[in-house]
């Protein structure tokens, strides 16, 4: 059997665009993503607010659909792609994080899974499939539900090299995490490891294709994916092995990939490759060979995050996990909110950044939709760092709207609602 294979190559912002399109041809993407079927680009968007490594920055974007488009891919079969959080809001992230422009710019479908689009339940999209889940049954005894637009069709995911609270690191096959599951995601946070390990399986039964590019121009440490520390990496990764792809970030990252849960159960169930032993790099192996020896998640976390850990694995587990299944489960979201949009971003956020936007990735942000582009990237740009409106008091006004909407669309609500809804004789919720 072949060895998965993992392109990395360093960087610019004078050559992103050219160093993208060579990364994912060394990946061998054509070979994976069949030009004649559809293909959803996942957009990860970890805050709606703008911050270093934390969602599918725009040079990404660009150069995954530039590359296709280079490559006689149709950009008819080409969509973006977002799900709802009860804590993001994916339609503010997208203006913010500039990805919105990026799909506008090549005229492609921008599809919130949300919105209008037909979910199915998992048994009738994997059959027996379901019946080998190592916690997905326990977790949703009566079933769940999966986009019915994914079935048939590829998908690349588009996730940055950064850590995260719950799993040390995330990436690729944490991404389907923000895809394949709807609004109660939250439930599976205590199996969150196993969680991804379930829904790699139902990935590689209904898209015929899954690729991955990876942006670690931006890479984030600490307390993720939000509040971490951003720095400078110029590093980009692909691979048609998600699992592969994972091993290879946490390598970079200075983690034992299979010290990592979600990737060393993945290894084991021959899902892809998840020591790099086994991994064949190409492109630039001095950039592959790096290890930043970050510090890691769970070493200086957040006042959230400790109290996440106690609820899902600590002394709260038994007095509050139960609360997070009831209709009293919007009171973590409006915690989430309250800290992360309310506190932490307007107040503590800026300084974390500085840094990252002063650098030639934070200068390109700012100036992203009147910045010149040739066939290689991005030669010139504004010499000034980025300038965020979202922060102090306007990030604090901004995130009263977000807990507004939050409370509003809670699904324990939403829920409660349509059931009524539809309790009701047919005559009298007839408009």
């Amino acid at each position: 059997m072949a060895k998965s294979k993992v392109s990395v190559l360093k960087t610019s912002p004078a050559s992103v665009l050219e160093d993208y399109h060579r990364l994912m041809n060394l990946a061998g993407y054509q070979d994976v993503i069949d030009r004649r079927l559809d293909t959803a680009l996942k957009i990860n968007i970890s805050w709606h607010f703008f911050y270093p490594a934390s969602s599918t920055v725009p040079w990404q974007l660009d150069g995954v659909i530039s590359a296709m488009k280079q490559d006689g891919y149709d950009p008819d079969l080409i969509h973006g792609c977002h799900n709802r959080t009860v804590v993001i809001d994916a339609h503010l992230g997208e203006r913010e994080n500039k990805q919105l422009d990026v799909i506008e710019e090549h005229g492609l479908r921008n599809v919130h899974l949300y919105e209008g689009e037909e979910w199915i339940h998992i048994r009738d999209a994997v059959g027996d499939l379901a019946d080998r889940f190592i916690c997905l049954n326990e977790v949703y005894p009566k079933g769940f539900h999966i986009p019915k637009r994914f079935i048939g069709e590829n998908i690349i995911h588009l996730p940055t090299v950064k850590t995260h609270v719950f799993t040390t690191t995330t990436g690729a096959m944490k991404n389907a995490f923000g895809g394949l599951l709807n609004e109660h995601r939250h439930w599976t946070h205590p199996v969150i490891h196993e969680t991804l390990i379930d829904l790699l399986m139902i990935q590689q039964k209904i898209h015929p294709g899954i690729f991955a590019v990876m942006d670690g121009t931006f890479a984030g440490d600490g307390p993720g994916p939000r509040c971490m520390v951003p720095t400078v990496k110029n590093i980009l990764l692909a691979s048609a092995d998600q699992v592969a792809i994972d091993a290879a970030a946490a390598r970079l990252m200075g983690f034992d990939p299979l010290k990592i849960k979600f990737i060393r159960l993945a290894h084991e169930k021959g899902l892809g490759c998840g020591d790099p032993r086994e991994i064949e790099f190409v492109g630039d192996e001095s950039a592959a060979a790096e290890r930043w020896n970050f510090a890691g998640p769970f070493k200086k976390m957040t006042f959230a995050s400790r109290m996440q850990h106690k609820i899902y694995w600590g002394p709260l587990k038994k007095p509050i996990e139960w609360s997070l299944k009831t209709v009293l489960a919007p009171w973590a979201y409006i915690a989430s909110v309250l800290y992360h949009d309310s506190f932490w971003y307007p107040v503590i956020a800026r300084e974390r950044m500085r840094e990252a936007l002063e650098s030639d990735w934070g200068r390109l942000f700012r100036d992203w939709g009147n910045v010149k582009r040739d066939e290689r990237g991005f030669p010139a740009f504004g010499e000034h760092p980025a300038k965020l409106e979202k922060t102090g008091l306007k990030a604090f006004t901004s995130s009263l709207r977000i807990l507004g909407t939050c409370i509003r669309e809670a699904p324990e609500f939403v829920t409660k609602k349509r059931r009524k809804l539809a309790s009701k004789p047919k005559g009298l919720h007839e408009s």
